[in-house]
């Protein structure tokens, strides 16, 4: 059921990010292109994604590390929007 609740979140913003109706200005593709996760969220998800290769993610693990990706998949959106956009101006 997680991994359900992560993509539905990650295809909510997928839809929400791809919506045409607002271009960004160039500064607001730079500013999200800046936007990253901090250190300490890097090596959380690094560990998670160790313990789930080694089958040993309990089940409030698995939700925190679809949630982690389901965030990753948004910014990712939002950054191929921010390039875009930088690229036709």
């Amino acid at each position: 059921m997680s991994e359900v609740g992560g993509t539905l979140a990650a295809n909510i913003w997928d839809r929400v990010i791809s919506a045409d109706d607002h271009a960004l200005s160039p500064d607001e593709a730079r500013a999200l292109l800046r936007w990253r996760f901090p250190e300490s969220d890097r090596q959380r998800v690094d560990e998670l994604s160790r313990k789930a290769r080694e089958g040993k993610l309990s089940a409030v693990e698995e939700r925190e590390l679809d949630e982690y990706l389901a965030i990753e998949s948004a910014l990712i959106s939002l950054k191929s929007k921010a390039r875009l956009a930088l690229k036709s101006t």
